[in-house]
């Protein structure tokens, strides 16, 4: 998911007409940061989301919207039937993207978690 969320993000900002050190520094991070997120060898775009959002005058769902593919739609609906199954689809996508940031965030809790451990156990005297 990083790496699509990266490939969105550089995508977005290239259209904006921005350097990664621009944006970057709308982010408050330094580029080799910036540049972490854009290749998605990161999940820290999480911690910056409204921001790049912002800065990039994008929405956030067509940021975090799930890769194509991800789910399946009926195309064989009529009309009325149609305005229904999206609504249910868009429903679905928030879901799968929001099972997904709660996973990350909680890979990072724990991550925080073991490093307030291990400092703990390093600065007692």
């Amino acid at each position: 998911m990083n790496a699509t969320i990266g490939k969105r993000i550089r995508k977005y900002r290239e259209e904006k007409g921005f350097s990664q050190e621009e944006l970057a520094e709308k982010l408050h991070v330094s580029r080799s940061t910036y540049q972490r997120i854009e290749n998605g060898e990161t999940n820290s775009w999480i911690n910056h989301i409204e921001n790049i959002c912002t800065s990039l005058d994008v929405n956030m769902d067509d940021l975090l919207k799930p890769e194509e593919g991800y789910t399946q739609i009926n195309k064989e609906n009529n009309a009325n039937e149609n305005s229904s199954n999206n609504m249910i689809q868009n429903q679905t996508n928030n879901y799968n993207v929001s099972e997904k940031l709660i996973e990350q965030y909680e890979e990072r809790i724990k991550e925080l978690k073991e490093q307030v451990e291990y400092w703990k156990n390093h600065t007692k005297g």
